[in-house]
């Protein structure tokens, strides 16, 4: 009998435990250097962002850091302005981190609230 491997795609088992600790320590030390606001960049200088959710790929080479930018602010332009940041916040992770390597980061903007919201809309008028 052979075991599979489990993946992070949200398959039938999920991220594993490594992963979900990964992303954990690597949205904490993410939301502490945020908290910071040492950029250059005046778009990040000014915000205010949200990390929701960090994904980490099944071998922790790679993660997905899912960002909502508070206030209004155009999230693509949050997102765009992190990507050109990622160096620099992947020197600081690196720093705070306790592992063999840091990381790769790619930045998306986290659109599960507006589809919440958009479910709750749709919720609300089919009970009316």
């Amino acid at each position: 009998m052979t075991r599979g491997r489990r993946g992070s795609s949200g398959g039938p088992q999920g991220p594993t435990q490594r992963q979900l600790r990964m992303g954990e320590l690597l949205r904490h030390s993410l939301s502490e250097i945020m908290a910071r606001g040492e950029f250059r960049d005046p778009v990040l200088a000014d915000a205010h962002v949200t990390i929701t959710e960090v994904r980490p790929s099944p071998d922790l080479k790679n993660a997905t850091v899912f960002v909502t930018p508070l206030g209004g602010l155009d999230a693509n332009a949050v997102v765009k302005s992190l990507e050109r940041a990622r160096g620099y916040l992947r020197g600081q992770i690196a720093t705070k981190l306790e592992s063999k390597f840091t990381p790769d980061l790619t930045f998306r903007a986290d659109t599960s609230f507006s589809v919440a919201e958009r479910i709750d809309e749709l919720l609300a008028k089919g009970q009316n």
